[in-house]
């Protein structure tokens, strides 16, 4: 695949107490957060590995920044889900759409569905205005039960190549049956938009995220639009160290 994206904003010079080492690790590997790791490349750590092990690669420190709020409108699934998986990422990122694409559908259907997993989003606007703009229209439309409709409209094939303005934001949102589209305009430029927004690229900032798409699976940083099979390991390892394997876990 091509060169990563990298954020062109300064990162905070402070990092959050306690995630420090992670912090590293996924920041030294962003630069290849687009591209699978290469098995060849022996004695090079990479967050896109998963090891048989459910212990390695995991920061427990870093399973804190789960919220696992039941009314956050920018989550999908049960907030007592065993595994969490954080998404942060930038809906002008052509390889965060090819994840929601491709790769997390399967993953709901998998995971999400049987009550396993917990997807998170983050807004991570890295590109600039239309970035910024489109991550404040997302969360409006959370703030109407609407997010994961906005979300999947705003990463059809094609979509990005049409831009982010304003008309095609409220296009947007009538795609994904925003119900009051006045209020989603209202909303898309409060200062609780900038607020929520800003709350999440700053805690991506922090973690050492420098390209999109990143995640956090229980503690576990992944660098990437990795195969589903890196995440589906991460999910199973993730299950089963918290005693609540699939074949097991209560529904």
């Amino acid at each position: 695949m091509s060169s990563p994206h990298s954020s062109p904003k300064t990162r905070p010079a402070l990092i959050v107490a306690g995630v420090a080492v992670a912090a590293a690790l996924l920041g030294l590997v962003s630069y290849t957060a687009t591209k699978p790791a290469d098995p060849s490349a022996a004695g090079s750590p990479s967050v896109a590995e998963v090891s048989a092990d459910p212990a390695s690669g995991v920061y427990p420190e870093l399973e804190k920044y789960a919220r696992r709020d039941a009314s956050d409108g920018l989550a999908l699934g049960r907030a007592d889900a065993p595994v969490v998986l954080i998404e942060y990422a930038d809906f002008k990122c052509g390889y965060c759409g090819k994840f929601a694409r491709d790769t997390e559908p399967a993953l709901i259907e998998k995971y999400v569905e049987d009550g396993t997993l917990r997807i998170e989003w983050r807004n991570f606007p890295i590109f600039g205005e239309e970035s910024e703009a489109v991550a404040r229209a997302a969360w409006a439309a959370g703030e109407q039960g609407r997010f994961w409709q906005f979300h999947k409209a705003a990463y059809a094939e094609g979509a990005k190549e049409k831009g982010f303005g304003e008309e095609r934001l409220r296009a947007l949102a009538a795609e994904a049956g925003v119900p009051d589209l006045a209020r989603f305009t209202k909303d898309s430029g409060g200062a609780a938009a900038r607020a929520a927004v800003r709350k999440d690229q700053e805690q991506g900032y922090a973690l050492g995220a420098s390209s999109t798409p990143s995640f956090l699976v229980n503690g576990r940083p992944i660098a990437g639009a990795q195969p589903l099979e890196t995440f589906t390991e991460a999910i199973e390892a993730a299950a089963e160290k918290a005693g609540a394997g699939r074949a097991g876990t209560p529904r």
